[in-house]
């Protein structure tokens, strides 16, 4: 009799509220970057072409670009850099994601999830825009660009940046217990990935006492197995991408569970305190 009836919304509308709210949290990331969206995208652009000139150029000084691989030597070095650049940037923008103490929480649409969600969102938007534009004017200006697989290409990218977020979201979940720590510990995996991303060499050309040192890296597999599915010459013996999504899967159930626990404990009186 005096039980308050609260109206349900169905499923599929409630799915089309949040996407909704999603796409313009995304909007919002891509724009904090930089108060004009195109001169945000032409930052991403313009990092992605210097990490590609610098490694080329150090390919070409140390004078091993023949010796990487059978095929066209500028799009080996991209499939490295590329996938780099789409984990690190996962990492560091859902690491910085709005936490449950955020001034925007307090509006009723947003919550931690949309936060996280339009963070990672919003990296791989501005990485994949800028990889199709690069490989297009690669295309156009220089010689045709030919990938034996192009989905499962891009679908190893995806897998890249899905473990660059499971990641940043462990970060993320840290954050509040130990600030100092979790930005420290953040920026040595990122500057770490320079090197054990493997995005240098190929796994097929390390020694076992080598390869133990890389293959506990999401980012070296994805890496490898990408240069599979790009060059038809190359066949990855010592990855998979597969333990990529493994690991990726089991941080992101270990991330919800602490973003879970960690929304209810935190307050605002913790940045205060630490």
């Amino acid at each position: 009799m005096f039980q308050h009836n609260t109206p349900r919304t169905p499923a599929f509308f409630a799915f089309l509220e949040m996407s909704e709210v999603i796409f313009h949290a995304i909007v919002r990331s891509v724009r904090s970057k930089h108060n004009n969206a195109l001169m945000a995208l032409g930052l991403t652009i313009f990092q992605a072409v210097m990490f590609v000139a610098i490694f080329f150029a150090m390919f070409e000084i140390l004078g091993v670009k023949g010796a990487a691989i059978r095929g066209d030597f500028l799009i080996y070095v991209m499939t490295g850099v590329f996938l780099f650049l789409t984990h690190t940037k996962a990492v560091s923008a859902v690491a910085g994601a709005e936490g449950p103490s955020s001034p925007m929480m307090q509006h009723a649409p947003m919550n931690t999830i949309v936060a996280i969600v339009s963070a990672a969102l919003g990296s791989l938007y501005l990485q994949t825009l800028a990889l199709v534009i690069i490989l297009f004017g690669y295309h156009v200006a220089f010689t045709p660009v030919v990938i034996e697989d192009p989905v499962s290409a891009y679908g190893m990218m995806l897998i890249a940046w899905f473990s660059g977020a499971c990641i940043g979201l462990v970060f993320l979940i840290m954050k509040p217990w130990a600030p100092s720590v979790v930005g420290i510990f953040s920026t040595i995996y990122q500057r770490a990935n320079m090197i054990a991303s493997g995005k240098m060499f190929l796994a097929n050309t390390l020694p076992t006492s080598m390869l133990v040192m890389f293959d506990w890296n999401p980012l070296f597999h994805c890496i490898d197995q990408v240069r599979g599915y790009t060059f038809k010459n190359y066949n990855p013996h010592f990855s998979n991408w597969e333990y990529a999504l493994t690991v990726a899967l089991v941080l992101l159930v270990i991330g919800m569970m602490g973003e879970f626990y960690t929304r209810r404990k935190v307050s605002l009186s913790w940045s205060a305190r630490r």
